[in-house]
């Protein structure tokens, strides 16, 4: 990797969600001593990523920082449970998160009071939808978050394709009906691979995000860019910010590069959702580089830091 995401450094742990087990890695602050009650964060990953990529970045970051931070791979993807391999499922996504709360209030120096959630991209949409209905998640934040539910409606930042929705759906069909008769699924990328690929992506993101998948950048082999086309049903049936307004008074902070293409994302969720609420810029960034680009994870950090301290730890 480029870019090292401290995943090494985390301690492998495993949890249930339902009858699957979730594969996780658990960060734990400097000088932790297990007599102690921490705060704790669960950081939640992008579509198509995994946990040692840049959620064990921002996890072992907030360790260093006095939290326990649990990052974890989503099920049916990385080394979690779960068939159909590689479903991406908003709501699935969501109980993710919902079980890692559950396996954070079982550890005994974890302060169940305390307990915030944070995700990047998509992952950031997820938490901003999981805050909605766990009220045991005191504070939460997005980095370059995403609705994929928007984006499976209307499309990729830079798409403009006449009746996308239909279209989509149209694909859904084809795939389900395949299943239905017991042939081989199919699968889509997240990113483009090839360089015809890669000159023909409609959007900087899609092109961003494949250099930081697809190469040394942080390329790990558990995130093998690919995803259930019957997924896109359910991603299209989502809505990442339906009920954020109701999370209020627990607070929401949305932080995103100036340049990212996706800053819609988060400007919807802001004028949606009630106070305290924030929306913190870093100038000069786009969407991905808010993943591992020291320059610009600097600043995301201070500020998560600066936010956490105040509403999990009470620091004015």
């Amino acid at each position: 990797m480029l870019y090292d995401t401290h995943y090494k450094e985390g301690q492998k742990v495993s949890f249930k969600k339902l009858d699957l087990n979730i594969a996780g890695l658990l960060f734990l602050p400097d000088n932790f001593d297990e007599n102690k009650k921490y705060p704790a964060i669960v950081v939640t990953h992008p579509g198509g990523g995994v946990k040692e990529q840049c959620s064990s970045l921002y996890a072992w970051n907030l360790a260093r920082n006095g939290f326990v931070c649990l990052a974890f791979d989503a099920s049916y993807q990385g080394e979690s449970e779960g068939t159909p391999r590689y479903l991406e499922d908003p709501t699935s996504r969501v109980e993710d998160i919902r079980s890692a709360v559950d396996y954070l209030i079982t550890l005994e120096y974890v302060d169940n009071e305390k307990i915030g959630a944070m995700g990047i991209c998509a992952g950031g949409g997820y938490t901003m939808n999981a805050i909605q209905t766990d009220i045991r998640i005191k504070a939460a934040a997005g980095i370059s978050t995403w609705d994929v539910g928007d984006s499976a409606k209307n499309g990729f930042p830079g798409v403009n394709e006449e009746d996308f929705l239909n279209k989509l759906l149209k694909d859904v069909a084809h795939a389900r009906n395949l299943a239905a008769k017991g042939e081989e699924p199919l699968y889509w990328k997240y990113v483009p691979e090839t360089e015809e690929e890669i000159k023909n992506a409609p959007s900087v993101i899609s092109k961003e995000a494949s250099e930081y998948y697809r190469t040394e950048r942080c390329y790990y082999p558990t995130s093998v860019n690919r995803y259930l086309v019957s997924s896109n049903d359910k991603l299209a049936a989502w809505d990442a910010f339906a009920h954020i307004e109701t999370v209020s008074p627990r607070p929401i902070l949305l932080i995103v590069g100036s340049k990212a293409d996706t800053l819609y994302f988060t400007q919807a969720c802001y004028d949606k959702a009630l106070e305290p609420k924030e929306i913190f810029v870093i100038q000069d960034a786009t969407h991905v580089d808010l993943y591992d680009k020291p320059q610009f994870v600097d600043q995301v950090v201070k500020k998560l830091v600066s936010y956490f301290n105040q509403y999990l730890k009470g620091d004015l």
